[in-house]
């Protein structure tokens, strides 16, 4: 077993059973979270360590472990390394101390997960694959896929624990509109993330669903306001402050979902676009922008966030009604052919001419009837995103500590814009790393989209997607035989023919084929 992994591993188990740090509580004034002291350099430190492991190192070598990078295991040693290092610098600090808090209380559990995570990548890159080895290690694979893409969730997760424990918030009171704010805010970044992930990565998969993009939509609205019609008030007791509206507000969300999923289909049951969840998220940012407040910079945070949602929604139905004429895309013929409207709102370019990518001959590639691929990069939900950061910056302590220092809504709001445009950029760079090797660009940039033979679309789509730790696992294997088969019959067709013509090119009929085997492209 190599040296450093070992040391690594080992590193990381006795963090995770280190005792923890006695936070001298002595300061801690009674009924408050934390002490007057300023947060010390150490801890400063530590946020600015845990950031760079948690926020960008692991999410980007969960990437490039999926696309089985060799870059993969030095980015996760690094990030490991890094994280230990952070870890030991929480229990080290000085300066403001803590009352016993949740951020404490899940760090062991976060450190144990990554120890796991560990354990599982050394056993695999030891490479053993024979006797019981061969069951355990497929197992093992999808392990380390599964606790490598919930990384990023749980340290999401976990990194708000800190920057709420960090200003003693979220406690007694107030703990259940910060749960409201913090949950709402995180799932509309999380869905636009989500989204703009299945928009680039999971087109074929979207199309072999036979379903549209609005049907998911409005599963998930339907599903969500569910849970705010029978959360956002205390059945039984009296009705206080906004519940009415938070409840009628899941109502409405759960009403129009189901009729979006009605009108999500034609009636010979093809997928249709509709305008249902862009009318609801039109609404709710109406509803919000007219949420009643305490304070006047909360009420012009609230609108902000509101207005922000309407423009969400508006471009959402201006997209599809007007732009794309219900179409799934603009244009198939440009590779950078995409309309700038289109990155308000989250949508999918798919190739309008055929229904999925097959193999072709380099003659058929230097074919003139070949059209070029589609623009690739997603179009960013990134009004989502932002309505997201300034619901979450928007709880009464927020509020009233902006207020105390005399910071004026239109330069707080200006800082959640900005944090939400880097969250944007660096989401857009991991899946145009993903992108890009999944989906290189030959020499002339070309592709076509004609049918594709079940057998051999399954295992593109595997090269696609991949497995559960983007691993195909035995479909490169079935898409070479049925290429090998497809070409034998097709020169056992040339034979029988004799004196047949050549030299055909560009898309060919489903009886003819080349005389000469040529090198075959998988696009």
């Amino acid at each position: 077993m190599p040296q450093i992994p070992m040391a690594m591993l080992v590193s990381v188990f006795l963090v995770a059973r280190t005792a923890a740090h006695e936070h001298h509580a002595d300061d801690i004034p009674e009924g408050e979270a934390i002490s007057a002291d300023p947060i010390d350099t150490i801890l400063w430190i530590h946020i600015a360590v845990q950031i760079t492991a948690f926020g960008l190192i692991f999410p980007t070598g969960m990437v490039l472990g999926i696309v089985r990078s060799r870059w993969h295991v030095p980015l996760q040693t690094l990030g490991v390394l890094l994280s230990i290092l952070g870890y030991i610098l929480g229990h080290a600090h000085g300066g403001r101390q803590f009352a016993p808090n949740i951020h404490a209380a899940c760090a062991s559990s976060l450190m144990i997960m990554l120890a796991a995570q560990v354990v599982f990548g050394i056993y695999l890159k030891l490479h053993l694959e024979r006797g019981i080895h061969a069951r355990l290690r497929r197992y093992t694979v999808t392990a380390h896929g599964v606790i490598g893409k919930m990384m990023p969730v749980v340290s999401w997760v976990q990194m708000l624990f800190g920057g709420i424990t960090a200003l003693g918030f979220c406690r007694g009171d107030h703990l259940g509109q910060c749960l409201a704010h913090f949950i709402m805010g995180s799932a509309f970044i999380g869905y636009g993330i989500i989204l703009t992930t299945i928009l680039l990565c999971g087109q074929l998969w979207l199309k072999r669903s036979g379903r549209s993009q609005e049907f998911f939509d409005s599963l998930l609205i339907a599903a969500w306001g569910c849970v705010n019609t029978f959360t956002e008030h205390r059945w039984g007791g009296p009705w206080v402050k906004n519940d009415l509206q938070h409840t009628s507000m899941g109502i409405v969300w759960w009403c129009a979902g189901l009729l979006g999923v009605w009108l999500s289909r034609k009636r010979d049951g093809r997928p249709k676009r509709n305008l249902i969840p862009g009318i609801v998220i039109l609404l709710t940012g109406w509803a919000m922008s007219a949420h009643p407040q305490g304070l006047k910079l909360s009420t012009m945070v609230h609108s902000v966030f509101g207005y922000t949602l309407m423009a969400a929604g508006a471009t959402r139905i201006i997209e599809i009604a007007f732009v794309l004429r219900d179409r799934n895309s603009i244009s198939s013929r440009h590779n950078e052919e995409t309309n700038s409207f289109q990155y308000l709102t989250p949508f999918v370019s798919i190739p309008k001419h055929g229904s999925s990518y097959t193999l072709f001959t380099d003659s058929q590639l230097s074919s003139t009837n070949f059209i070029k691929p589609i623009n690739l990069t997603t179009p960013a939900p990134q009004l989502l995103c932002t309505s997201g950061f300034l619901f979450m910056g928007a709880t009464e302590e927020q509020m009233q500590l902006l207020s105390a220092h005399d910071v004026t809504h239109v330069s707080y709001i200006l800082i959640l814009y900005s944090v939400s445009f880097l969250l944007f950029l660096y989401v857009n760079m991991l899946l145009s790393l993903y992108a890009n090797h999944v989906w290189p660009l030959g020499d002339n940039n070309k592709v076509a989209a004609t049918k594709l033979d079940p057998e051999v679309e399954s295992a593109i789509n595997g090269r696609v997607n991949g497995g559960m730790n983007g691993r195909v696992k035995d479909r490169d294997r079935r898409a070479r035989d049925a290429e090998e088969f497809e070409l034998e019959a097709l020169m056992s067709d040339d034979d029988d023919d004799g004196d047949e013509e050549e030299g055909n090119e560009g898309f060919e009929s489903p009886g003819a084929g080349p005389r000469r085997k040529e090198s075959q492209h998988v696009l």
